[in-house]
């Protein structure tokens, strides 16, 4: 089958650009001496998850429970739930690990802690735990001389029912870099704010066999990881303009696409209209903040080529607007209903999540295979 006969919109991946992203990564955290453990929230496939494994260890990231079970019904059992528990989820988990997954979970507070001992008490469960460490601001954690870091260790280890397993942060402002220079040391802060963890935690005589840390940006750019023993990242196998807005990669490297089809047009205001809208493409507008503002997408031909200054300008629930990036004339002519066009996403991450399958081609138009993806919780 071709792209030209898909009914649209969907969801394309290239197989050439995500197996070159894959290696890259692979190839620069060997050098780190740092294991990856990928995380999965992006790519929500096992066919994607299996080809992010090979050469190593089969540890993943997820960030629902649903993506445990999927993944764990495939045989990974080395699972990081990388969001903070609440109580609601243990029973969940507890089942998780009954049945043989090696689920480890991650909080950032005492009283979370003292919930998870008291459950695993009562489950007869004995859950590992990571504390969550704030490395940058952005969202989560424990500030790294905070002494809630020991308290929460304290609690964690003492308890029959939990078992201390590390620390672990999530550098997300590193988005927010409009440097490669300025990405470089966000990756060092992210380092320095676990290691100092591991290091308080220690001297209290508490465990800290896991130093983990995890973003794209970071992972991409660091260049000295001393005293980490992990890094979870997971857009870097796709990409997204997002990424390529802050130099972690460039257009030709994203590997994720939607299809769509011309429809119609609007002559007098230079538009092509699409039957991909914001339902296909999402709402995250990422890029606008950024210093090339790319709407809610690059405009690609059918075989993935960007066409020069198209971008989808505007979207409803079903209809994308595409329109010249300087507001400028287009031939209209070029573009005739039933041309099929792709849309390079802002946010693989919320484009996937509109989507229940990848339709795979290898840098051309023809379709190799289908992977199925899931969504939800």
């Amino acid at each position: 089958m071709d792209l030209r006969e898909l009914e649209t919109p969907c969801l394309v991946l290239d197989s050439t650009k995500l197996a070159r992203n894959l290696g890259r990564m692979r190839g620069h955290l060997s050098e780190l001496g740092v294991a990856l453990r990928p995380h999965v929230k992006t790519a929500k496939s096992i066919e994607v998850a299996q080809l992010a494994l090979a050469g190593g260890p089969a540890a993943i990231t997820v960030s629902t429970l649903k993506e445990a079970e999927q993944f764990f019904a495939h045989g990974i059992t080395d699972i990081l739930y990388a969001v903070g528990i609440t109580p609601n989820k243990l029973d969940h988990v507890a089942d998780l690990r009954r049945r043989g997954a090696d689920v480890a979970i991650i909080l950032d507070n005492v009283e979370s802690a003292q919930r998870v001992a008291a459950h695993g008490a009562a489950q007869g469960m004995r859950y590992p735990v990571l504390i969550e460490i704030d490395s940058d601001g952005h969202r989560s954690g424990v500030k790294p001389e905070s002494p809630a870091l020991i308290e929460i260790g304290r609690v964690l280890h003492e308890s029959g029912a939990t078992e201390l397993r590390g620390v672990m942060t999530h550098a997300g402002d590193s988005y927010n870099c409009d440097t490669v220079a300025k990405i470089r040391a966000m990756a060092r802060q992210e380092r320095d704010a676990v290691v100092r963890c591991a290091q308080r935690l220690a001297a209290a005589g508490l465990p800290c066999p896991v130093v983990s840390v995890g973003s794209t940006p970071t992972a991409t750019y660091a260049d000295d990881l001393t005293g980490v023993t992990e890094v979870r990242a997971g857009v870097y196998m796709f990409f997204d303009l997002v990424m390529a807005g802050i130099s972690v990669c460039t257009v030709d490297d994203i590997a994720l696409s939607v299809l769509a089809t011309v429809l119609g047009h609007q002559a007098d205001k230079g538009w092509i209209i699409t039957d991909a809208g914001w339902m296909a493409m999402s709402r995250d507008r990422g890029t606008a903040g950024q210093k090339v503002d790319q709407g809610y997408g690059v405009v690609c031909d059918v075989a993935g080529h960007p066409v020069d200054g198209l971008i989808m300008v505007a979207a409803n629930q079903e209809h994308g607007i595409i329109a010249c990036r300087d507001g400028g004339a287009l031939d209209l002519a070029r573009y005739p209903v039933g041309t099929p066009l792709r849309i390079l996403p802002n946010h693989a991450c919320a484009t996937g999540a509109q989507h229940d399958r990848y339709h795979v081609v290898a840098g051309g138009t023809a379709v190799e295979a289908v992977w199925p993806r899931f969504s939800g919780w």
